[in-house]
């Protein structure tokens, strides 16, 4: 949390992140400028906000998963594989993003749920609190790979990773069966479904995409220089011109994003 030395009202940068993957360089620009302020009087804190992206959104939700990730990338690509898999650098946009081996036969399946429940531990539990279980399920899927669909097993290495978060917290966790509960329910959809339709509006059709203070795209190849040159521009100009685009849509509460997810002396 934030020491007692700094401001208890930092200014807070919305930042939505149109991802499954492509943070490291977001994290090392947000880190630099917390770590060294240009007026520690009044720094900055971040809110990142989670926007939906479905990469195969014809997949059947009701199957646990639909073909491994190496099937997949066949099906779409087919003779021309190698080509693509150079083209496309993926192992080099795994080390990148801080995922040394992309498992390729990984469990590729509808990812409907998984967005509801990091949208539920956001607005339930704090933004804070759902990047690091992205960051978790990232490693569930991309390295481990388990599908995401996999109602059980996602409930129960969720539960596991909020018990540990929380017993730094005298909080008490949400059990595998509450987690289980909400993934076999619809709460959510609507509020996924509006912003997928939104993202379609706004023209976004690749990932990832970083948006700030409602107005500001980022491509997910800019390196952390980027980002660090329009948070400073923010720092100097003592204020944050814009919302997040994306926040009625899915359902968070202003508070929420005042909490911000990143902020000086953050355990999470």
């Amino acid at each position: 949390m934030l020491s007692t030395s700094a401001t208890r009202h930092p200014l807070v940068v919305p930042i939505e992140l149109v991802s499954y993957i492509g943070k490291k360089h977001l994290q090392t620009a947000i880190q630099t400028v917390l770590d060294a302020p240009l007026h520690p009087d009044r720094p900055l804190a971040f809110a990142v906000l989670r926007v939906p992206f479905f990469l195969e959104p014809q997949y059947d939700e009701t199957k646990p998963f639909i073909e491994t990730n190496r099937e997949r990338l066949l099906t779409k690509w087919g003779a021309q594989w190698p080509r693509q898999k150079q083209t496309h650098n993926l192992k080099g946009r795994g080390i990148e993003a801080g995922i040394p081996h992309f498992n390729l036969d990984r469990l590729a399946s509808n990812t409907m749920s998984s967005h509801r429940l990091i949208q539920y531990l956001g607005k339930t539990y704090g933004l804070d609190v759902s990047e690091a279980i992205y960051d978790v399920l990232n490693v569930y899927y991309f390295v481990d790979g388990h599908s995401l669909n996999d109602h059980p097993r996602v409930a129960q290495v969720v539960a596991d990773a909020l018990s540990d978060l929380f017993a730094k917290r005298a909080m008490s966790a949400p059990t595998t069966q509450n987690l289980l509960d909400f993934l076999s329910s619809q709460q959510g959809r609507k509020e996924i479904q509006a912003a997928t339709a939104a993202l379609q509006q706004l023209g976004i059709h690749s990932i990832p995409k970083f948006i700030i203070e409602g107005q500001t795209v980022v491509d997910g190849a800019a390196l952390p220089d980027v980002f660090v040159q329009v948070f400073r521009e923010i720092e100097e100009r003592g204020t944050v011109v814009g919302g997040p685009l994306f926040r009625k849509i899915l359902g968070v509460s202003t508070e929420t994003i005042a909490r911000a997810s990143h902020h000086r002396h953050c355990d999470v």
